[in-house]
């Protein structure tokens, strides 16, 4: 089992993003398509994967990809697949599916068929007939597409952008995968100043400081396959030892988050402490009303209130005209501004967006406008 394929899965429009991630940690021969990208990888990479990857939402194993437009070519072809060479004899394992443009619609069938075809082969693999479903759990997706059968297993669990760190949130919380998006979607590094006028609860700041100081995101969570024995308790030791290691507490960092709320600010210092990060970023309660940029050159990058159930309209529009008025004469500022309300260009007035990018908070869509400014001289 030295050589196996992990699937990295992630909103739409990350792609150029995970995809560098994953470069950037050693691996090659991608396969990118809309929402995933297939990679080579051993049993030990799974730990690391998991570990690392800051915009991805999970990491699934890929056992076998199959053309079936019949229930018997799916039992058949699932059964042929090596299951029991992940699912112990005592694992208890789910089958969640999909199906989209197939012969095979019925979603619930689909996951019967393979559940029934998975207890087969493991029967016939262990030699019994009962299972006590008492060890480690396993959940196998079968995903079709244009009648292409999937068969992975999730190896995260819970979804990556629960980090662990997250003690208080907002009202709609941007999901912490997408704010480390945004950050490696900008002009920021660790050199450079940045501030979010609109914090919330801190996390684009909170994911800007994990990635300055090089610490895993997945460091303080735990994941599904940290309890299967095909993958070991030593290699995810190995590879969280190797983790800390990594840590970079070098140098200082200029992080400032400013929110209206004060119970939003205690949740930010709260959520980067858990985070290991709390001493990086300073947190000030102010309206954005109220900010006062002195500085030639920085970044800003925020999340706006959608302006649904968080803000109406009117509070909506005097925040674009703020920030236009901040910003509009500062050359030497990047502003980075996510929002769901596509009339922000409007009131924005320095020039037209550099760039628009169409993306998803969870099932929100909105769009990150970005406006590139002077480089420091």
């Amino acid at each position: 089992m030295s050589n196996i394929t992990l699937i990295a899965i992630f909103t739409f429009g990350l792609e150029s993003v995970v995809k560098r991630e994953l470069q950037a940690l050693g691996f090659k021969n991608l396969k990118v398509s809309n929402g995933k990208i297939e990679f080579e990888a051993t049993v030990q990479d799974i730990p690391v994967a998991n570990l690392w990857l800051r915009s991805a939402d999970r990491v699934l194993l890929k056992l076998g990809e199959f053309r079936a437009v019949t229930f018997d070519e799916l039992f058949e072809q699932t059964k042929s697949l090596p299951w029991e060479a992940w699912i112990t004899a005592d694992g208890k394992f789910t089958v969640t599916g999909k199906s989209i443009k197939s012969t095979l619609g019925s979603v619930r069938a689909c996951q019967s068929i393979v559940k029934k075809a998975v207890v087969e082969r493991l029967k016939s693999a262990y030699h019994t007939d009962w299972f006590a479903e008492t060890g480690p759990e396993f959940t196998v997706q079968v995903a079709l597409r244009n009648d292409v059968a999937q068969l992975t297993l999730d190896t995260s669990g819970s979804g990556l952008h629960r980090r662990g760190y997250r003690r208080q949130a907002g009202e709609a919380p941007l999901k912490e995968t997408l704010a480390a998006a945004l950050v490696q979607l900008s002009f920021w590094n660790r050199e450079r100043l940045l501030i979010d006028p609109m914090c919330g609860s801190g996390t684009i700041l909170i994911e800007a400081a994990l990635l300055a100081r090089n610490i895993a995101p997945g460091l303080n969570r735990e994941f599904a396959s940290e309890g299967w024995p095909a993958v070991g308790e030593k290699t995810w030791k190995a590879a969280r030892r190797a983790a800390r290691k990594a840590v970079d507490s070098t140098g200082e960092l200029q992080l400032f988050g400013y929110d209206i709320s004060e119970e939003m600010i205690v949740a930010a210092k709260a959520n980067a402490k858990a985070a290991g990060v709390g001493s990086d970023i300073v947190f000030e309660q102010k309206d954005i009303r109220d900010l006062w940029i002195d500085r030639q050159y920085g970044i800003v990058i925020t999340n706006a209130p959608y302006g649904i159930k968080l803000a109406d309209f009117k509070e909506m529009n005097q925040i674009y005209i703020t920030v236009n008025k901040m910003f509009r004469k500062k050359k030497g500022w990047s502003v980075y501004f996510l929002t769901a309300d596509k009339k922000f260009p409007d009131y924005f007035k320095r020039s037209r967006p550099s760039r628009v990018r169409k993306l998803y908070n969870g099932a929100i869509e909105v769009n990150y406008y970005q406006y590139f400014g002077e480089r420091p001289k």
